[in-house]
């Protein structure tokens, strides 16, 4: 998109894109849930085998090559994030129920220190590396990835909890919770339609912040549920919170990403986008169940929940003062 859609084309085609994450978001959960009550969970894992077909065969005959220059592939780059960030993961989700200092915490954490180590150093040689080590020494590129990364470490712990919330404590069945978040994804919806207007009037970082305090504020409210609430009253206005914040935020955030990259490295950067959302939710779910896990079960069930949420609200805080002290306008921007 950032190579082939110029200008404001590019403004409007990143709305698109995340409309389109919004849509499979709001799909996901529906079909998520008839499938779970009708014919198990494990067919939620399945149903995702044909579309990854359609996907494969849609991307072949429909979308343009981009033009490259030729390249080795930096299979050792690629070997060592994967295997550093998957032992940090799987440090923080095991540290609740055997402990930080038990042997596979220590180890696994002592493998992500190894893997991430030999990341920097492979990358510094690769003539072409999978993660460029120059968008991280610099805080105009650095921040926006690192806010990428907080974003979706807050949203992940959202739709987790929420989805514990209202079957746990509300009895809710997993067809009613898919329903459940439909305003988080209609509020999405709607903002998306509006995002690539505000941003061309607006700039990136007005309304990638004012998207970021609509994360903060939902995730805030979230975290003081009780047991006592109802959907209605403890939920519904949360949801749609977060869903205005989500679709204020993703399109222009991701805007500044690629506007940093250089042309030969437009593929890098897009990867990096994709790679820090990946890595942010799972980190972000690690450290929350975590927190959630001390105090899980019985009576403590809400109370939990809401430590975990409190936790999350860090990370949309430390994205938007990330992203609205550094993030640059690109060309995008009218006054």
């Amino acid at each position: 998109m950032s190579i082939t859609r110029p200008g404001p084309q590019r403004a409007r085609a990143m709305t698109v894109f995340v409309l389109s994450i919004g849509i499979g978001a709001a799909l996901g959960l529906l079909i998520g849930g008839v499938l779970t009550t009708s014919l198990g969970w494990e067919w939620v894992m399945f149903v995702n085998i044909p579309i990854g077909v359609v996907v494969l065969v849609g991307v072949r005959l429909l979308v343009p090559e981009a033009p490259r220059a030729p390249a080795r592939l930096d299979v050792g780059g690629a070997v060592a994030s994967t295997a550093g960030m998957t032992a940090l993961v799987y440090g923080l989700i095991t540290a609740e129920s055997q402990g930080w200092s038990s042997p596979p915490v220590v180890g696994s954490f002592a493998l992500a220190f190894a893997g991430l180590l030999a990341l920097v150093l492979i990358e510094r040689r690769h003539s072409a590396p999978v993660v460029p080590l120059e968008f991280f020494t610099r805080m105009r590129s650095a921040a926006p990835l690192l806010a990428m990364m907080l974003i979706p470490a807050g949203q992940a712990g959202f739709l987790y909890f929420a989805a514990l919330f209202t079957q746990n404590a509300l009895g809710f069945t997993p067809l009613q919770t898919g329903l459940s978040v439909l305003p988080f994804s209609a509020a999405l919806l709607v903002t998306n339609v509006l995002t690539s207007r505000l941003v061309t009037r607006y700039g990136e970082r007005i309304v990638g912040s004012l998207g970021m305090l609509g994360l903060l504020t939902g995730l805030l409210r979230l975290s003081r549920i009780e047991a006592a609430d109802t959907f209605a009253g403890g939920l519904l206005g949360p949801f749609v919170l977060l869903g205005l914040g989500a679709g204020l935020t993703i399109a222009p955030l991701t805007a500044v990403i690629m506007h940093q990259a250089p042309p030969a490295q437009v593929g890098a950067a897009s990867s990096l986008n994709q790679g820090m959302q990946q890595l942010g939710g799972a980190l972000g779910l690690a450290v929350m169940t975590t927190v959630y896990g001390s105090g899980a079960g019985g009576v403590h069930e809400a109370g939990a929940i809401a430590a975990a949420l409190t936790t999350g609200v860090v990370f949309p805080l430390l994205a938007l003062i990330l992203f609205a002290t550094w993030a640059r306008p690109t060309a995008t921007t009218h006054s």
